[in-house]
C-alpha cells in the first residue's frame, strides 16, 4: 500500500469509514447465514438488512419500502431505464443528455439499435442544460428521461426539480442517476418530482459492490434480474448482507456529517482552486462556477496532456484523475468536456481534483506546492507552449503519427 498517499480522487471511489467496516465484520464472520431462510439465525441478518434499509431511506427522505439493493451504480441505472421502459411499452422515446455516464450513454446506443429513438440534449460551455431544448424534446411517446443529477468529471450540479416538473407534465418517467450526489447534497424524495434515482455506495464511504434504487411508491417496476423473491421480487439473487449493513451504516454516517462537510469540502475546494488559478497562468475552470457540487474541481491547464500531469502528481503520491474512472482506459479526450465545447488547448489537460471529508488542510497545501512547478516543467519541454497556433499544430503532427 502506498504510505502518505494524497487522495484526491473521490468521485471515482471514496475511503470506507472505519465505522462502516465495523458495522460490517460480524456480518462477514459470526452472521454468516442467509436473510431469506426461515430459521431464526437466518432471521437476524433479515433484521439487520430491515435496519440498513431504514438508515438509508432517512438519508433519501424515503420510504423503506422503496428502497432496492443493487450490485452498484451501473446495473442501477441499467435497471432503472428498463424497468422503465418494459412498464410502457408502446412508448418508444428516450430523452438523456450528451455527459451522461457511460453506464446510461452505453445502454441509450444498445436501446437505438432495438428501435427506441433516444434524444440527447446538449450543454453550454459550463456544462448547464437549456430546459427549452428539453420542453421541445418531450412529447405524448417520451416514455423516459435519465438524467444524472450532478455530472461527475466537473461537479457540475442540474436543475433536477425544474427538469422534473416538465417530464411530469408530459407523463413521463424520470429517472435521475444521482451517484455523484447522495451525501453531498440534502435530498427529500417525499418532496422530489424523481421517480426512480440511483446511487452507489463507495461513492459514500461505503464498499463497492453495494449499490441501491429509490423506487417511488406506485410506480411499476419491472426487474432486470429474475430468479428469487428477494427485494419484493425487484431485484433477485441472494442479499448482499455485508454490504447492506455497510452501506445503511454509511448513510448514518453521512446523514450526521452531511452539514459540516460541505462547509469544509466547499472551503478546501475553493482555496485549491483560487491558488492554482492565481500562481499557474493559462488554466481555468472547467463547469458551472457555482452550481456544482462542493468537493469537486475540474481546471484545464492549457498546453499540456492531462496524463503527464497526472503521472507527475503521481510521483508525489498525489491521487487525481483526468475524468470518470469508467473511461480512463481510453485515449480520446472526456466526452464531457467534449460535449461542453472547451477548446482542444484546454480539453486534453483538464484535472479532476474530489475531495472527501478525509481530506485535510495539509494535504490541500502540498497539492498547491507541487502543482506549479509540474506545469512549469511540462510546458517546458513542450515546443508549442504558450501558442494556441502551435499547440494545434503540434497536436496534429502527433496524431498523424
Amino acid at each position: 500500500m502506498q504510505k502518505n498517499c494524497i487522495y484526491l480522487d473521490n468521485n471515482a471511489t471514496t475511503k470506507v469509514d472505519p465505522q462502516v467496516v465495523e458495522a460490517m465484520l460480524p456480518y462477514l464472520t459470526d452472521f454468516y447465514g442467509n436473510p431469506s431462510s426461515m430459521h431464526t439465525f437466518g432471521g437476524q441478518l433479515a433484521k439487520g438488512v430491515k435496519t440498513a434499509r431504514e438508515q438509508l431511506a432517512t438519508l433519501l427522505g424515503a420510504d423503506e419500502s422503496e428502497i432496492v439493493y443493487t450490485s452498484c451504480g451501473t446495473e442501477g441505472d441499467n435497471a432503472a431505464i428498463r424497468a422503465a421502459l418494459l412498464a410502457q411499452p408502446e412508448k418508444r422515446h428516450i430523452i438523456t443528455t450528451q455527459v451522461e455516464h457511460p453506464a446510461v450513454l452505453n445502454v441509450c446506443k444498445q436501446l437505438e439499435t432495438q428501435g427506441y429513438s433516444v434524444t440527447y440534449l446538449s450543454v453550454n460551455n459550463q456544462g448547464q442544460l437549456d430546459l427549452n431544448e428539453l420542453e421541445a424534446s418531450l412529447t405524448g411517446k417520451t416514455a423516459l428521461v435519465s438524467i444524472m443529477y450532478a455530472n461527475n468529471e466537473t461537479g457540475t450540479v442540474f436543475p433536477i426539480e425544474q427538469i422534473g416538473l416538465r417530464v411530469k407534465e408530459h407523463g413521463a418517467l424520470f429517472h435521475v442517476d444521482a451517484v455523484q450526489v447522495v451525501g453531498k447534497i440534502p435530498l427529500n424524495m417525499k418532496t422530489s418530482t424523481i421517480d426512480i434515482l440511483t446511487l452507489s455506495g463507495h461513492k459514500l464511504h461505503a464498499p463497492k459492490g453495494i449499490g441501491a434504487l429509490y423506487v417511488r411508491r406506485g410506480v411499476r417496476f419491472r426487474p432486470l434480474l429474475l430468479g428469487g423473491h428477494q427485494e419484493r421480487g425487484r431485484r433477485a439473487g441472494t442479499e448482499n448482507v455485508p454490504g447492506i449493513i455497510g452501506l445503511g451504516k454509511a448513510a448514518e454516517l453521512e446523514l450526521l456529517h452531511l452539514e459540516e462537510a460541505t462547509k469544509r469540502e466547499r472551503r478546501l475546494r475553493d482555496r485549491l482552486e483560487k491558488t492554482l488559478l492565481a500562481t499557474i497562468p493559462d488554466c481555468v475552470v472547467n463547469g458551472d462556477p457555482t452550481q456544482r457540487l462542493p468537493n469537486t474541481t475540474n481546471i484545464g491547464f492549457k498546453y499540456i496532456e492531462g496524463e503527464a500531469i497526472l503521472l507527475l502528481l503521481n510521483k508525489f503520491g498525489i491521487c487525481a484523475s483526468s475524468g470518470s474512472a469508467c473511461t480512463s482506459g481510453s485515449l480520446e479526450p472526456s466526452h464531457v468536456l467534449r460535449a461542453m465545447g472547451l477548446p482542444y488547448t484546454t480539453l486534453h489537460g483538464s484535472i479532476r481534483f474530489s475531495l472527501s471529508r478525509y481530506t485535510t488542510e495539509t494535504e490541500i497545501d502540498q497539492v498547491i506546492e507541487v502543482m506549479p512547478g509540474i506545469v512549469e516543467r511540462l510546458r517546458a519541454l513542450s515546443p508549442f507552449k504558450n501558442d494556441d497556433a502551435g499547440w494545434l499544430q503540434g497536436q496534429s503532427l502527433v496524431t498523424s503519427h
